[in-house]
């Protein structure tokens, strides 16, 4: 077992508390004393000393800081590993407890390790394809790219199958560059397929794992003295309970302290904004939140449930959606962050809010024993104000299975096609009679303070013709619905402009006659995603 530097720091100052164990270069690592918001990144150049992941934006944008967690998967009859691209500068060291953190400097190791290079300068084929295509030019971004190559590699390497181009352009979405250009890094993404084999060995990992989650059975519990200005002597204390029961327990005994899930926004909270978060409940170690099943007659999404796997069972039953969830953010972010954390949040340009209320989605809250639900559209009450009761949290999402069979479409408006915060996202959900609109569902987010419905719009088209004259209608009726802001994404007149036009695009996507294909409305139609 190897201690992390920062064990030489002060010890938690609390009994209970447990220092934080995961697998890191072969072996397991105990680190204590780091403060709970102290990111894997700085853990990572500061105190390892490993210095291959780089710092770009500090607020995972870029990617140049993706690294691999790997964690054990119990659910089939022999254990697994499960691997997924994170943002190491928005995790915060605490969440690798009972993990396995994979980085650039395992690389060539692991290729010589399987004899694929077994030379001492050989390059594991993720680099060595980079090497031979050209993919790096300052170099700063590679080893982002590279991990993020390396979980498309394993991925496919297990399945025994080959990415297509675009495949891998999905998964390179959440990382930037800015000299070599995409297109040498794509060809790295192919070659790396051709050269000699050099798959993980998991199995080292895997009883790793076992072994940590065999003597740390229950909630882990981890304390560090308070850093910043005014807080000598306070205790900041990191919970991760296991179980529901006992994360409403402790949500209830600390109704002050901050949930914290895939830390997508809280991250920058403490990177940007230099906020003193103080105590977290970390939801991210119960499995019973992080379940996605149909229940009767919905569909439920665990708040716990990451982003990637709750827009995976939405496309699956509405594969319209399939461009707004692959556009939502970047994989790492998807991997990390959750869909109940982006609705709690609360933020008038989060994506799935909009897609949800479309669906006619409840949420379900839970404080202590008591369980409530209510429609989405009644959760947000004002500008990043909520419903949420002191002691209560967001249990799941609940999506009839009736509101898939309208036509539903999803459209994301931002500067940057792929890993951009939205300038507004719309969820549109319309049934027809004939050619009558018998019902309809307009949510928008990035037009008001929360994320809404356009009530005047949708009673403009609901018992009309589904023609462009009665879309024009609704057009200037959504004048009526909203007077959005001006800022650094959009302009107001923007805003209420492509809000118009996406009615438009939603009659000609939709019209009873000659309704325009994909073909005509996608630029992926020639370049096939991975189905859902």
């Amino acid at each position: 077992m190897s201690t992390s530097p920062a064990a030489s720091l002060a010890a938690p100052p609390e009994a209970s508390a447990q220092p934080v164990r995961f697998f890191h270069r072969g072996q397991v690592v105990e680190v204590q004393g780091a403060h709970p918001t102290r990111s894997v990144l700085d853990w990572l150049r500061e105190d390892a000393r490993c210095t291959g992941t780089k710092e770009g934006c500090n607020e995972g944008d870029c990617g140049a800081c993706t690294v691999v967690i790997g964690s054990l998967d119990e659910q089939g009859a022999t254990p697994g590993l499960t691997l997924q691209t994170v943002n190491a500068c928005i995790q915060f060291l605490p969440t690798l407890q009972g993990k396995a953190l994979f980085t650039v400097e395992d690389l060539q190791p692991m290729a010589r390790r399987c004899g694929a290079a077994p030379e001492a300068d050989a390059l594991h084929p993720v680099q060595q394809a980079l090497v031979e295509c050209h993919g790096s030019q300052c170099g700063f971004c590679t080893p982002g790219f590279a991990m993020s190559l390396w979980s498309s590699y394993e991925k496919h390497q297990r399945a025994g199958s080959l990415p297509t181009r675009q495949q891998l352009a999905d998964d390179l979405s959440g990382n930037l560059c800015r000299c070599t250009g995409y297109r040498p890094i794509l060809d790295a993404g192919q070659r790396m397929f051709d050269l000699p084999a050099a798959p993980l060995d998991a199995q080292p990992v895997i009883a790793a794992l076992q072994g940590l989650r065999q003597s740390g059975s229950g909630s882990f519990h981890y304390a560090a003295p308070a850093r910043g200005i005014g807080v000598a002597g306070r205790t900041d204390r990191f919970w991760a309970p296991r179980t529901l029961d006992e994360l409403a327990s402790l949500r209830l005994q600390h109704p002050e302290a901050r949930l914290l899930a895939g830390s997508t926004d809280i991250g920058l909270w403490v990177n940007k904004q230099f906020r003193d978060v103080g105590d977290l409940i970390h939801v991210g170690e119960v499995a019973q939140l992080q379940q996605v099943a149909d229940e009767g007659d919905v569909l439920r999404i665990g708040a716990g449930a990451s982003l990637e796997a709750a827009w995976r069972a939405l496309v699956q039953r509405a594969p319209s959606l399939q461009d707004v969830w692959l556009r939502f953010a970047s994989p790492p972010i998807r991997n990390a962050g959750t869909m109940g954390g982006n609705v709690a949040n609360g933020s008038p340009i989060g994506d799935s809010p909009p897609i949800l209320m479309a669906l006619d989605a409840q949420i379900e809250l839970r404080r202590g024993d008591a369980v409530r639900r209510m429609p989405l559209t009644d959760f947000y009450l004002d500008y990043m104000k909520n419903a949420l009761q002191p002691g209560e949290f967001v249990q799941a999402l609940r999506v009839p299975h009736a509101a898939f069979a309208r036509q539903l479409r999803g459209y994301k408006i931002s500067k940057r096609f792929d890993c951009d915060i939205s300038a507004l996202c719309a969820g549109f959900a319309i049934e027809l009679d004939g050619e009558t609109v018998r019902s309809v569902r307009l949510a928008y987010g990035g037009m008001a303070a929360t994320v809404k419905r356009a009530a005047q719009a949708e009673a403009a088209l609901v018992g009309q013709p589904w023609t462009e004259a009665t879309v024009r209608a609704a057009q200037q009726a959504l004048a009526q619905d909203f007077k959005p802001l001006s800022d650094m994404r959009a302009s107001a007149a923007y805003r209420l402009q492509v809000a118009q036009n996406l009615l438009l695009r939603l009659w000609l996507e939709t019209r009873p006659a000659d309704a325009l294909p994909a073909s005509a409305t996608s630029v992926f139609s020639v370049m096939p995603h991975q189905a859902a």
